[in-house]
This record gives C-alpha cells, sequence and structure tokens, in this order.
C-alpha cells in the first residue's frame, strides 16, 4: 500500500533555518499555528526522499490544507491505476512474464548447458545483478535528493558548483570540506540527504 502523501517525512525551512521535521501532516500543522505572514513568505517544505520542494496551499484552516492534500494524492492514484493494463480473463500466469531475448549463438549455447537450462540462468543473472546493483542505486538517490534540496537552497552559496562534482564523482571528504562553512541548517540536511551518497559496491 502506498504512503499517503501526508504521511511522507519532509523537512520545512523558513529562510536558511529548518523549522521542523516530521510527516507532511505535522508540518502543515505546525506552520499554520507557527507562522506569521513574514515568514509564511520564505517558507519551503522539502520531500526527505527526493530532495525537492513540495508546493502546498495553505488557505484555510489545517484540516483544509490536509483534505487538498489527501485530494490530490488521491486523484493522482486514480490516474495512475487507470492507465494500469487491463488483466484479461483466464488462466492465472503464475507471476511469469513472457518477452524476446535477443543474443548471439554462443550465449545461447552457454545458457542451454547451465543446470537447469537458460530460463532458470537467466532469472539467477537477473537476481544477481539486482542485488550487487543495490548499493549503486542507493547512492544515485542519494545523489539526485541533494542535488535537489542544493539547487533549491545553496546555488548562491560559494563552492557550489564544485561540491556538486564532488558528490557525483564520490568524493566524500572533498565534498564535506566544501560545504563546512555553509548555514549550518542547510550543511547538515545536506549531510543527512547525502548520507547514502557515498556508499561503496559490496565486493
Amino acid at each position: 500500500m502506498q504512503t499517503e502523501l501526508t504521511q511522507i517525512s519532509c523537512t520545512a525551512f523558513v529562510g536558511g533555518k529548518s523549522i521542523t521535521k516530521g510527516t507532511l501532516q505535522h508540518i502543515v500543522a505546525f506552520v499554520k499555528d507557527s507562522l506569521d505572514d513574514k515568514e509564511f513568505a520564505q517558507l519551503l517544505i522539502f520531500n526527505d526522499l527526493t530532495g525537492k520542494p513540495i508546493d502546498i496551499d495553505f488557505r484555510g484552516k489545517t484540516a483544509e490544507v490536509l483534505q487538498r492534500l489527501s485530494n490530490h494524492a488521491d486523484h493522482a492514484s486514480a490516474e495512475e491505476e487507470s492507465k494500469q493494463p487491463t488483466r484479461r480473463v483466464g488462466r492465472p500466469k503464475l507471476g511469469v512474464v513472457s518477452g524476446e531475448v535477443t543474443l548471439l549463438p554462443r550465449h545461447w549455447d552457454w545458457l542451454k548447458s547451465q543446470p537447469g537450462g537458460a530460463s532458470v540462468t537467466l532469472r539467477k543473472l537477473v537476481d544477481e545483478a539486482r542485488r550487487t546493483g543495490k548499493n549503486e542505486s542507493k547512492a544515485r538517490a542519494a545523489q539526485e535528493a541533494s542535488y535537489h534540496f542544493m539547487t533549491a537552497m545553496a546555488g548562491d552559496f560559494p563552492q557550489h558548483e564544485e561540491a556538486l562534482r564532488a558528490l557525483y564523482a564520490g568524493n566524500q571528504d572533498r565534498f564535506y570540506q566544501l560545504i563546512d562553512d555553509w548555514a549550518p541548517d542547510i550543511r547538515d540536511h545536506i549531510k543527512t540527504l547525502a548520507e547514502n551518497a557515498f556508499i561503496k559496491e559490496e565486493t
């Protein structure tokens, strides 16, 4: 079951200061109760998973704001479901999906010689590739989240581009050195987002 939009983890900033962190539901309630008009003008809320800002219509009471978010999530979910292909009535496929694989004769000869045959061997190879690629996927997601947040909040900070290059080059020491003098709350949130950006592939 998908996580409801109001339950995703977020962090709210006013200017360069982090004011609260938690579910979007918590942040909406906190913002409505705590911020004045001047602070509202500087408010930015970021998705902790993607590092991207979230646009929220704060008109009305807290319950009205949350209801609009819920309605938006329901509408998006309905659209996504409508795009899914309709399952035809008939014998269940037991989770097996057929497809076309194009290989050279020597590849087919090797696959057929493996225990269990070509299909079993291909499934094992795919599963192994998925396992060994897990760290790479985590690192890429952390890099992207850090990039989105840094672009939004630190785009005019000194050595911003150099820091991004170090991030994508996997140079952890250089990256932390370059952002060390940045606004503390922004720097610390970047470090949190980038936590998995420098993990190495298991050998």
